[in-house]
C-alpha cells in the first residue's frame, strides 16, 4: 500500500528547502490529495483545467494551484479567478489572453514560459527566438496583468541520462539569457521548472527552483 504522508516527507528530505514541490495530482482523488495537505504540503499541480476545477471546491482555500499542462485559450477564463501560477504559457497569444482575462477577473497572474527542449513532436513551446521576439514586441509591452517569473520545460522521456542532462542545461541557459538581456532587474523571475519523478535529480543538478513531482508522491498514476 502506498504511503503517500512517507512519500512526500522522503521527498522533501532529499531535495534542497530552495527547490519548490509542486505535487503533481492529476487522476488522483482529493482524498489523495488532502494526505498531502495535511502533512504541511500547499503547492498543487494539475495538468487539464476540468479536472482541477472539479477538484478545488472540495478542497481548502489556501492551496496554491499550478497549471502545468497545456492551456487551451477557451479555458483561460476558467482558471485566472484563482490559479496560483501558469507554467505552461507556450505562445505570444495564449499570453495575451491571460493578460486579458486576468485584468477582466482584476488580478496579477504569475506565469512561466514553457520551453520546447526535448526531442519529442508531442511537446509544446517557445523557441529561445520566438520568445525573445515576444519580449521585444509591442504587443508584450503593455501587458500588466501578467507577471513572468521563469521558464519551464519537460526534457525528452527516455533512460538516456546524458541526454536529460543536456536538456535540462539548455532550458537552463534560456533562462539565463533571458535574466540577463531582459530580466536582470527583475527579483521575480527567478524560477527554473523543470524535472518530475523520474528526472528530478538531474534537474536539481543542472539549476531547478521547481520540480513537479506525481508518481513519487502518490504512486502511479491511475489511466
Amino acid at each position: 500500500m502506498i504511503d503517500i504522508a512517507l512519500n512526500i516527507s522522503t521527498l522533501k528530505s532529499q531535495i534542497p528547502p530552495s527547490v519548490k514541490i509542486v505535487a503533481v495530482s492529476k487522476t488522483k482523488p482529493v482524498s489523495d490529495i488532502m494526505i498531502v495537505y495535511n502533512s504541511g504540503h500547499r503547492i498543487f499541480g494539475e495538468n487539464r483545467v476540468q479536472e482541477l476545477l472539479s477538484k478545488k471546491d472540495q478542497l481548502p482555500f489556501d492551496i496554491e494551484w499550478h497549471l502545468i499542462g497545456h492551456l487551451q485559450s477557451n479555458k483561460v477564463k476558467d482558471i485566472v479567478p484563482f490559479i496560483s501560477m501558469i507554467e505552461s504559457v507556450d505562445s505570444a497569444r495564449l499570453l495575451i489572453i491571460i493578460n486579458r482575462e486576468a485584468e477582466k477577473a482584476g488580478r496579477t497572474i504569475d506565469c512561466l514560459l514553457q520551453f520546447y527542449i526535448a526531442r519529442e513532436e508531442t511537446k509544446f513551446g517557445f523557441s529561445i527566438d520566438e520568445a525573445c521576439k515576444m519580449l521585444e514586441s509591442s504587443e508584450y509591452n503593455v501587458l500588466k496583468n501578467v507577471t513572468l517569473c521563469g521558464v519551464m520545460g519537460i526534457a525528452t522521456f527516455t533512460d538516456k541520462t546524458e541526454q536529460v542532462r543536456e536538456e535540462f542545461i539548455s532550458l537552463r541557459n534560456c533562462y539565463n539569457l533571458l535574466k540577463e538581456k531582459y530580466f536582470r532587474d527583475s527579483d521575480r523571475f527567478r524560477e527554473i521548472s523543470m524535472g518530475m519523478s523520474g528526472d528530478y535529480p538531474l534537474a536539481v543538478e543542472a539549476g531547478s527552483t521547481i520540480v513537479r513531482i506525481g508518481s513519487l508522491i502518490f504512486g502511479d498514476r491511475i489511466t
